[in-house]
């Protein structure tokens, strides 16, 4: 009994009973709905679970659904692990803000939206196809879907509460880092304050002990006043011995004249 498997447009043909399509199991986190101020990356997660067979390869794409009506295929990667892009999203400037990148475990997508705008507002679907070779033909054996919504908030529009929440939570944690760059900085000034005047110190005093080694205190004058003198370096001979030396010399006979 031949069975088939619609998927995204496509019948896919099975060859016995039991390859019946089943349903993969997909999530999409986060969600089921997932807010973000304009301007910022959206970062959204799909998760497969339940292949039947580890051997298969898996083909993802991402469709976006302004309205439930209105889907447009964004993006896929290829059994193989190529990307593609489609419809206006083949554009380069659609192609700088949207990558789709695979996990090394290979059951987690990640799907990544640079600075969003308001056009990005809408559902986002996941939608999985598990692939494997039968008999030399690649056949489809399951697949999965899973959504979530992202709703895009302005900027500009102020008076809205989640809006307000991060802005006070933001101005919070600023005026604490100007505060703590304050002290920090208080801090620092300090303790290279204290170093200077250690220094400053050292060197005055390693100043004044070599000032003191080279000079000697010399007693008062008949004036009454301190006389500091350098000390020569050449030792003084004493006084007794200049006396004796002139002693000697008046006590010899004087020389007799020769005849």
């Amino acid at each position: 009994m031949v069975l088939l498997c619609q998927y995204g447009g496509f019948s896919l043909s099975f060859l016995s009973f039991t390859d019946i399509c089943e349903a993969l199991n997909v999530t999409v986190s986060p969600g089921p709905t997932v807010q973000y101020l304009e301007g910022d990356n959206a970062t959204l997660h799909c998760h497969i679970s339940q292949k039947r067979r580890t051997d298969n390869l898996l083909a993802v794409r991402w469709v976006f659904a302004a309205s439930p009506t209105q889907e447009r295929l964004m993006i896929k990667m290829t059994k193989f692990g190529s990307v593609q892009y489609y419809g206006n999203y083949t554009h380069h400037f659609h192609k700088q803000r949207l990558h789709l990148l695979k996990e090394k475990h290979g059951t987690m997508y990640t799907f990544l939206i640079l600075s969003l705008q308001q056009t990005d507002q809408g559902h986002y679907i996941c939608k999985v196809q598990e692939i494997g070779k039968h008999r030399n033909k690649w056949t489809a054996w399951s697949n999965g879907t899973a959504a979530t919504e992202i709703r895009v908030i302005s900027s500009k529009s102020s008076d809205h509460p989640t809006f307000k929440k991060n802005h006070e939570a933001w101005k919070f944690f600023e005026d604490l880092y100007v505060y703590a760059v304050f002290v920090c900085s208080i801090g620092i000034i300090s303790v290279l304050l204290f170093t200077l005047v250690i220094l400053c110190q050292s060197l005055l005093n390693r100043r004044r002990s070599t000032v003191k080694h080279y000079l000697v205190k010399c007693p008062q004058n008949s004036s009454g006043e301190t006389v500091t003198s350098v000390t020569s370096m050449s030792p003084l001979q004493p006084k007794k011995v200049k006396k004796k030396k002139e002693k000697e010399k008046l006590e010899q006979p004087p020389a007799i004249p020769a005849k």
